[in-house]
C-alpha cells in the first residue's frame, strides 16, 4: 500500500495555494481540482479509486483531507464551492516553502484547535469519522452550489430580472415597475416600502446576469440614476470588483447595496417560504438533510 506522507500532502496543498495566489476573489473548487490534476504528476496509487468513492480519483480525497488543516489554520476559506486564500494563508505560503513544513505547520495548528474540542466518550474512531463526514459534507455543498450557479448562469436575463423582483416582494417590498424587454436604461426594477409609493425611499434596482464582475464604472453609472430620496440595489451574478465594492461602501450621498449570486441565493433561501408558489418555480429548492460535520 502506498503511503500518504506529510510531504506529499504539502506538495498538493502548495500547488493549490500557488494557483489561488493570483485569485483574490477565489476560485471554484472544481477549477482548483482541475488545475491541480493538470499541474501535478500523480502516481498510479493516486490516480486509482477508493471503493467508497467510485468515479473519483484517490488523490482528490487525499487532497481534501489535507486541506482541512489549512482551513482550521485560518489559511483557506471554503464557501459555496469557492476556495479563497486568507491573508494569513498567503503569508504562510511565502514563509513555508518546504512542502512538508507547510503541511505540518497547518496540521499542528489544526491539532491544537482540535485538542480544545470535547471528544465523545467511547468513540475511538471519532476523529477519523468526523473528517470523513466533513469531506462528504464539503463535496455535497460544492455539488449543490455548482448546480445552483449553473442554473442562474443559464437563466434568461429577463427571467433573472423577474426572479429578483419576486424576491423583493417576498421581502416585503412593493414592486411598482419592472423594465420591459428592450434597451437597458440602467434601472430594471422600482420598488417602495409602502403600497402607494408615497413614503421615501424609492428603491431602484439594476440587475445584471453577466458572468464577469461588475466594475467601478458600472456602479458609478448606476449611482448617477439615483435621486436624493432613492436607494439603490445592484444585483450582479458575477459579483463586483474590489474597486466597485469600495466605491459603493464609501459613498455618503448615494446608498447602494451590492448583491452577488451568493447573497442572492442566501436571500432566496431565507425568504423562500414567503414566495408565492408561482415565484418559487423560478428557482425551486428542495432541502436535503444529512449528517453534518462537528465544528
Amino acid at each position: 500500500m502506498a503511503e500518504i506522507t506529510p510531504r506529499r500532502n504539502g506538495e498538493l496543498l502548495r500547488e493549490a495555494f500557488k494557483y489561488l495566489m493570483d485569485k483574490p476573489e477565489g476560485a471554484r473548487a472544481a477549477d482548483v481540482l482541475k488545475a491541480l490534476g493538470e499541474r501535478v504528476s500523480m502516481t498510479d496509487f493516486e490516480r486509482g479509486e477508493y471503493p467508497s468513492t467510485p468515479g473519483s480519483p484517490r488523490w482528490e480525497k487525499i487532497f481534501r483531507f489535507a486541506s482541512i488543516a489549512t482551513v482550521k489554520a485560518g489559511w483557506l476559506t471554503k464557501s459555496k464551492g469557492v476556495w479563497s486564500l486568507t491573508d494569513e494563508g498567503r503569508r504562510a505560503f511565502e514563509k513555508h516553502a518546504d512542502p512538508e513544513k507547510f503541511y505540518r505547520t497547518a496540521d499542528r495548528i489544526y491539532r491544537e484547535w482540535r485538542s480544545s474540542r470535547p471528544e465523545p466518550a467511547g468513540e475511538p474512531d471519532w476523529e477519523e469519522e468526523v473528517e470523513h463526514i466533513r469531506v462528504t459534507h464539503e463535496k455535497a455543498m460544492e455539488d449543490a452550489w455548482s448546480e445552483v450557479s449553473d442554473f442562474l448562469r443559464g437563466m434568461d436575463p429577463y427571467d433573472f430580472q423577474d426572479l429578483v423582483a419576486e424576491l423583493l416582494k417576498a421581502m416585503g417590498y412593493h414592486v411598482s415597475w419592472i423594465a420591459p424587454r428592450g434597451k437597458d436604461a440602467g434601472v430594471d426594477i422600482i420598488a417602495h416600502t409602502d403600497p402607494l409609493g408615497a413614503k421615501p425611499p424609492r428603491i431602484k434596482v439594476q440587475v445584471k446576469r453577466t458572468e464577469d464582475a461588475a466594475k467601478v464604472e458600472a456602479v458609478r453609472a448606476f449611482m448617477s440614476k439615483l435621486g436624493d430620496d432613492d436607494v439603490g440595489i445592484f444585483v450582479c451574478r458575477g459579483g463586483f470588483t474590489k474597486d466597485a465594492a469600495d466605491e459603493a461602501r464609501e459613498q455618503e450621498k448615494r446608498k447602494v447595496t451590492l448583491i452577488d449570486e451568493k447573497r442572492l441565493f442566501d436571500l432566496w433561501v431565507e425568504h423562500y417560504e414567503k414566495l408565492s408558489q408561482e415565484a418559487r418555480q423560478r428557482m425551486p429548492l428542495l432541502p436535503i438533510y444529512f449528517l453534518a460535520p462537528g465544528e
